[in-house]
C-alpha cells in the first residue's frame, strides 16, 4: 500500500473521523497584482475542505484556467486521495497531447491543492508527509533585487548590496540589464557586479539571471569577465532550447552555469543534465507539474551531482508550495524569493506567508500548505483587471 493511501486508511485506527474527500467542485479565481495576473485554483469536496493550488503563468492565465476546467470532469466525484494516481492518469492517459506550459501549470495546480488537501484531511503540514520530521527552513535568495533602483550606478549598486546583507540577506539576484552593444554591455554589467561584491562583502552570494540575452560566445566572454567577484551561478545565460550549446559553454565557465525555469518535466531536464548544461537546475513548481514532478526532478538532477534551486515568481501559493516540495531533498540548494512582495502576500494571506529571517524561510506547522487567503481582500484589492499582454522580452 502507497504511503498516502496507508496515512488516510489509518484516521480511523487514531480516532480520527475521516472526512469526505469525494470532489465535489473546482473553483477558480483570478486576480491583478501591478503588471502580473494570478490564477488560483480551490478544489472542494463533499466534506467541505479545500485545498488550495496556483495556476499563474505570464500573460496565459486565462487560457490555464481553461485547461483546469478541461481536467474537472476526470476529478469530480473522485476522491481527493491518490495523488500519483491522479498525476498519472492527467498527465499520462487523458491525451496524447499532454504537455507543453499551459496543460503543465494545470496539471500543477490541481496537484498543489490535492497536497494541500491531504494534508488538511490528516491535519498534518504537507512537509511532514513528504520525509521532513520537523518543520523545515530554507536559504531563499532576493530575486529581482535592485529592478527598482534609480537612479543605476556602480556606487548606488554598492550601497544597496550593504544594505541588503545587513537586513540579513545571504544572496541577491537581478536581471541583467539588455541594452547597449556588446561590448559596451560587457564593460557595464561588469562593473555592476564588481560594485555588488565590493557593498555586500564576501559573504553575500550573488547569482546573475543573464535571460538568454546572450550568445554562447559571449555568454563565455562574460563568465569570465566576472569570475574574479566569485558569483555563485550565471543564469540561462543562453536559449533553453539548446542544451548542447549549454552544455559546451559549461564546460569552459568559470562560473557555475543555473537554468530551467522554462522546462516543464524530468523528460526535458533529462535532456539539459545529459548534456552538461547545468549544474544548478531550477524547476518552477506551478510549471513543471506540480510537487509530485518537481521532486522527481530533484532525484532525477541528484544522480547527475547538480543541486535544484527552484524558480518562482508568482504568488503567496506557489512560493509556499515551492518550499515544502523542497523538504528532506538533499540537493537542494536555495529557493528563489520575491522579496519586494513579502508584506503584501502576508497581508493577503492573514499573517500565514513565510517571511525572511537571517537569509531564511521557514514553515510552519499548520495542516496542508499551512497559507489561508484572505479572499474578500483579495478582491477588494487586487480584483482581476484583464489578462496582461506584455511585450516580447519584457519581464
Amino acid at each position: 500500500m502507497k504511503r498516502r493511501a496507508f496515512l488516510f486508511s489509518a484516521l480511523p485506527l487514531l480516532g480520527a473521523a475521516a472526512p469526505d474527500l469525494t470532489i465535489k467542485k473546482l473553483i477558480t479565481r483570478k486576480h491583478t497584482i501591478g503588471n502580473r495576473d494570478y490564477l488560483f485554483l480551490e478544489i472542494e469536496t463533499a466534506s467541505g475542505l479545500r485545498g488550495l493550488g496556483e495556476g499563474s503563468i505570464n500573460g496565459r492565465i486565462e487560457i490555464v484556467e481553461q485547461a483546469i476546467r478541461w481536467f474537472a470532469p476526470y476529478l469530480v466525484g473522485k476522491t481527493a486521495a491518490g495523488i500519483e494516481e491522479h498525476w498519472n492518469r492527467n498527465y499520462f492517459q487523458l491525451s496524447r497531447y499532454r504537455n507543453g506550459p499551459v496543460l503543465m501549470t494545470a496539471l500543477a495546480a490541481v496537484d498543489i491543492a490535492l497536497w494541500d488537501l491531504a494534508g488538511k484531511a490528516l491535519d498534518r503540514p504537507v512537509w511532514s508527509l513528504l520525509g521532513a520530521s520537523t518543520a523545515p527552513s530554507f536559504r531563499v535568495y532576493y530575486s529581482h533585487w535592485s529592478h527598482e533602483l534609480t537612479p543605476r550606478s556602480p556606487d548606488a549598486l554598492a550601497r544597496l548590496a550593504a544594505d541588503t546583507r545587513a537586513a540579513g540577506w545571504t544572496c541577491v539576484k537581478w536581471v541583467l540589464p539588455k541594452d547597449g552593444g556588446e561590448a559596451e554591455r560587457l564593460r557595464r554589467l561588469t562593473a555592476e557586479v564588481a560594485a555588488v561584491r565590493r557593498g555586500g562583502g564576501p559573504t553575500l552570494d550573488i547569482g546573475l539571471e543573464l535571460w538568454e540575452t546572450f550568445s554562447a560566445r559571449s555568454a563565455l566572454d562574460f563568465a569570465r569577465a566576472v569570475a574574479p567577484y566569485h558569483p555563485l551561478f550565471i543564469e540561462e545565460p543562453t536559449w533553453r532550447e539548446t542544451p548542447g550549446a549549454l552544455g559546451a559553454l559549461a564546460r569552459q565557465s568559470p562560473v557555475a552555469v543555473a537554468g530551467g525555469e522554462g522546462l516543464i518535466s524530468r523528460f526535458e531536464f533529462k535532456q539539459l543534465l545529459d548534456a552538461g548544461g547545468a549544474s544548478i537546475v531550477q524547476p518552477d513548481v506551478i510549471h513543471c507539474g506540480g510537487i509530485t514532478e518537481i521532486r522527481r526532478i530533484a532525484s532525477l538532477a541528484e544522480v547527475y551531482g547538480a543541486e535544484i534551486s527552484p524558480h518562482m515568481y508568482y504568488g503567496p501559493v506557489a512560493h509556499v508550495a515551492s518550499l515544502h516540495s523542497m523538504a528532506a531533498i538533499h540537493n537542494f540548494l536555495m529557493q528563489e524569493w520575491d522579496a519586494a512582495l513579502e508584506p503584501l502576500f502576508k497581508r493577503l494571506t492573514l499573517g500565514t506567508f513565510p517571511v525572511m529571517s537571517e537569509g531564511k524561510a521557514a514553515l510552519s506547522a499548520r495542516p496542508g500548505l499551512g497559507i489561508n487567503m484572505d479572499w474578500p481582500e483579495w478582491e477588494r484589492r487586487h480584483g482581476y483587471t484583464t489578462q496582461s499582454l506584455r511585450a516580447p522580452g519584457e519581464r
